[in-house]
């Protein structure tokens, strides 16, 4: 029996969308196939952006499909897990950056700035951490959790046309950890990272309260009920987001480790409700390639990015702008009066 069980959980609306049909896009695709073979270019010239273009018409329906109003969200939140001495960096500094989004000082402003992206950040109460997930569940209740995924339906409003998942959170990467080890199997050592920098002691500490984490969710196997147990408000607020973008045919684009985790919550309770999702690069933390295999996905990206703040999904924005871009503007041989392939 399940830690949470009950007759009707507030949880089940997102098991729902998560396993919910996906809309049936053929007619669309097929144009998107047809003018793509038509383009003045060889065949398969452009490689994975041609796939792009095509994944594009697959959410959306729209052919030619385009990225007009993207926007990338990130979502603030505080860990009482930090007080384990998990992270290189104290818990005070979630506000600060949380006001240098908001002042437009920090990485992802400039990135979002450079390509056209609009940004928004939320503060999930990160005054207030999280239960500890090493001794205690980090949601009161699958209602309290249910309610953080609900706010992460926010991030899908006023138009947005495309969505990418950022995240600010010391202690979330041994949170992301924590739930790796439990929805894809493995040791808290091998899911476990630098993070912030963390190595010696600190990554000592920061395995152990992992280890402390899964021995007490031990047998449990829903994940929203770990999502519940050890999960994060931002990482909530992320499987929200994504379940809600399923829904309303909405692309998004994963950042890494920490938003990659919450994919993986929704990947646990049904595979396609992942398949509106672009994951945006493999990140320098080294288990996220892991995890994107586990998930059976290819990144577009390796920077050797770990900053999390959604910087590697604003920049795979821009290779997905520039793929709709190429498959919209370009002329088809027909149009361009050239000589097609003999």
């Amino acid at each position: 029996m399940s830690h949470f069980d009950a007759d009707v959980s507030p949880l089940d609306d997102f098991r729902a969308l998560a396993r919910a049909p996906r809309p049936d896009h053929s007619d669309a695709l097929a144009a998107t196939r047809a003018r793509e073979a038509a383009l003045t270019k060889p065949a398969g010239s452009l490689g994975r952006l041609e796939k792009l273009a095509e994944w594009l018409t697959a959410v959306t329906g729209k052919a030619p499909p385009t990225v007009d109003h993207p926007r990338v969200v990130v979502f603030a939140a505080s860990h009482g897990v930090a007080e384990e001495g998990v992270s290189a960096y104290p818990s005070s500094v979630n506000a600060q950056m949380l006001a240098s989004f908001r002042d437009g000082k920090a990485a992802i402003n400039q990135i979002c700035a450079a390509y056209g992206i609009g940004l928004s950040a939320f503060d999930l109460a990160v005054d207030i951490p999280s239960g500890n997930i090493a001794v205690e569940d980090a949601f009161a209740s699958e209602r309290a959790a249910a309610a953080t995924m609900a706010f992460g339906l926010e991030a899908i409003a006023n138009g947005v046309d495309c969505l990418a998942l950022g995240e600010m959170g010391i202690g979330n990467t041994t949170v992301a950890a924590a739930l790796y080890a439990a929805l894809i199997g493995g040791t808290a050592a091998d899911w476990c990272g630098a993070g912030t920098g963390v190595s010696g002691e600190a990554m000592a500490r920061k395995i152990a309260a992992v280890d402390k984490a899964l021995a007490r969710v031990a047998g449990e196997e829903d994940p929203l009920v770990l999502l519940t147990r050890i999960g994060g408000r931002e990482i909530a607020a992320m499987v929200g987001a994504i379940l809600a973008a399923r829904s309303q045919k909405v692309p998004v684009v994963i950042d890494g480790f920490v938003s990659t985790a919450a994919a993986a919550v929704a990947y646990k309770i049904a595979p396609q409700a992942i398949d509106h999702c672009l994951f945006a690069h493999r990140s320098a933390e080294a288990a996220h390639g892991r995890a994107l295999e586990a998930m059976g996905v290819s990144p577009l990206l390796d920077l050797g990015m770990r900053l999390g703040e959604g910087t590697g999904a604003a920049l795979a924005i821009g290779i997905l702008r520039a793929a709709a871009a190429c498959h919209s503007g370009m002329s088809t041989f027909a149009e361009a009066g050239v000589d097609g392939p003999v």
